[in-house]
């Protein structure tokens, strides 16, 4: 037999020892420590038996209870009735505030805040409008720009216009469509015209123009581009 294969073949042979020493050491480790493994596989166990539980015995029954309760709200709402809509109609129906605060581990609950922040902000009760509002923490991206958008209304309506231009170009960068964009960032423009800030009203107007240029709000943006055009160069 060649040195090379005797080499080759004891290279293998101390491969498989290390394979085999490897083998006997890990069930030394589990033999050592079972009783130690096994208590932590049941807390594993345990813990995600009590989550399946948890979410199916309480959490959709009670998401459900709050989505029967938040039905009436969201009509009332819709309906303009904003103070019904949040304090409850002595009738059964409970309002947002109540919806919110008992069911705050909910989907349903989640949103009552939302629309408890919404129909305040309709009752120009802006500071209780923006508590709800920047509350508010569900995961709908769809919802993202809507609570965004009032929050920046809330702060404008406060006088912390600086503040409320953020919020708007954020919405309208988050909703990023031709009916909703133009208005928020109209928003932004306009606080930027009130301010004198002739560059940041070009720049705004300048997006509605070219990026949504089938709005409705595109048509008019060439006068306030032309307006901060002129008083820039004075």
């Amino acid at each position: 037999m060649s040195s090379k294969k005797k080499q080759a073949e004891l290279r293998e042979e101390q491969e498989w020892e290390k394979i085999d020493s490897a083998v006997k050491e890990s069930g030394h480790f589990i033999e050592k420590y079972q009783k130690q493994l096994l208590i932590g596989i049941g807390v594993v166990v345990v813990v995600v038996c009590a989550f399946l539980a948890y979410k199916q015995l309480y959490l959709e029954p009670k998401n459900k209870e709050a989505q029967v309760a938040l039905f009436k709200g969201e009509q009332y709402f819709r309906n303009g009735q904003d103070s019904i809509a949040v304090e409850g109609d002595g009738n059964g129906y409970v309002g947002f505030v109540t919806i919110a605060k008992d069911y705050s581990s909910t989907k349903a609950g989640k949103l009552a805040k939302l629309y408890a922040g919404l129909s305040y902000a309709n009752l120009e009760q802006y500071d209780k409008a923006m508590e709800y509002l920047k509350g508010y923490s569900g995961d709908d991206i769809s919802i993202s720009p809507l609570v965004n958008g009032a929050i920046g209304d809330c702060l404008d309506n406060t006088g912390k216009s600086d503040e409320a231009v953020s919020y708007y170009i954020k919405a309208a960068k988050q909703v990023d469509n031709p009916s909703q964009s133009p208005i928020l960032y109209k928003k932004a423009g306009l606080i930027y015209r009130s301010q004198g800030n002739h560059d940041k009203v070009i720049e705004v107007f300048t997006i509605i123009k070219n990026q949504y240029a089938n709005s409705m709000l595109a048509g008019e943006a060439d006068k306030y581009i032309e307006e901060a055009t002129l008083l820039k160069a004075k």
